[in-house]
């Protein structure tokens, strides 16, 4: 399958700026964007609540932009493209999602993300900022073996955290608190995607990684970091039945359980495919004697055009639901469940 080099942008350069302001000035009710390039909610949310911040590369979108907004992230920190965003960054969203009770700073589990994060709360430290933690998020079971869950990438399953852990941060309590929630979402969580295409970089136009015709790759990362292996391409049942089953043993999601199930689009797959794949999950799931408790259908962490999907399960309960269902209102995620 072909990799699309060729993207409608202006200079190069100036890509990130452009999709910032052009994102801004597509929501104007739910985001704003500051001098100094962050994404913040347009409406601050009430003070002495929690803050929640996230920091990423960009080129993941509508990750993380998309997920500003009341009853989610008060401050996107956008990386350069596919790049990490720099500790006095961090720092300056830290400051701006302060409402008086704290701020805790989420961090996909990826080497530069976490460096950089951990340097930003050193600079903290430096100005006597002390009402500030980090949490740091990890999700795919390709990338280490059970057991060394916290050598693991985060990748699209932190979508449950994103969702929950804003709904909770609106009720006012405690930064403790919402860093155990955090760590309680991301325990309950598993991801494991495919990839049948690879995607060329926004800014040189390169492909990122090969990927031979009629070939697949079970565990690919979001920057094209290697799996569990490449398998010939074949149906939709068929490409369920090879994670499944290793998504479930892994956490293990057991009989009686409930979980939401996320399959995120990573770039081109079309919501037909996607209902297919969904329509096979329900089955295997109920053949499991698992319960569906909700499910959420699209592109929500991409990589460019990359064709692919991954598939993450939450183990729920009555205070995630409740979490699950509860208001929001980003750009990408609005509603409830």
């Amino acid at each position: 399958m072909s990799v699309r080099k060729h993207k409608l942008v202006n200079q190069r350069e100036n890509i990130l700026r452009d999709m910032l302001e052009g994102f801004a000035s597509a929501y104007p009710g739910i985001v704003r964007l500051t001098d100094d390039g962050l994404i913040v909610r347009a409406q601050p949310k009430a003070s002495g609540k929690v803050g929640l911040v996230i920091g990423n590369g960009s080129g993941h979108e509508p990750a993380m932009i998309g997920f500003v907004g009341e009853g989610l992230f008060d401050v996107n920190i956008p990386g350069a493209i596919f790049t990490a965003p720099g500790p006095e960054r961090i720092l300056a969203g830290i400051k701006a999602a302060d409402r008086g009770a704290g701020v805790l700073l989420c961090v996909s589990h990826h080497a530069g993300d976490l460096m950089n994060a951990e340097m930003a709360l050193e600079l903290c430290q430096a100005e006597g900022i002390e009402d500030v933690d980090m949490v740091v998020l990890y999700d795919d079971i390709s990338s280490a073996p059970k057991g060394s869950e916290p050598e693991r990438r985060g990748t699209a399953g932190l979508f449950f955290v994103w969702k929950m852990l804003g709904a909770f941060a609106e009720t006012g309590t405690s930064l403790a608190e919402c860093k155990a929630l955090a760590e309680h979402i991301r325990d309950s969580t598993r991801t494991l995607a495919v990839a049948l295409t690879s995607c060329a970089s926004p800014i040189t136009g390169e492909v990122m990684f090969d990927m031979p015709e009629g070939e697949m790759e079970i565990g690919m990362g979001v920057h094209g970091e290697v799996g569990m292996g490449r398998h010939a391409i074949t149906s939709a049942e068929a490409t369920i039945d090879l994670m499944l089953p290793s998504l479930l043993d892994d956490l293990p999601f057991r009989v009686g359980d409930e979980v939401f199930v996320l399959l995120n689009n990573s770039g081109s797959m079309t919501l037909m495919e996607l209902y297919i794949l969904h329509r096979t999950v329900a089955q295997r799931l109920s053949e499991s004697d698992i319960r569906l408790a909700g499910s959420w259908i699209g592109a929500y962490a991409t990589t460019q055009e990359m064709a692919g999907f991954a598939l993450s399960l939450c183990r729920a309960d009555e205070r995630l639901k409740g979490l699950w269902a509860a208001p929001a209102n980003g750009a990408f995620l609005k509603g409830v469940v």
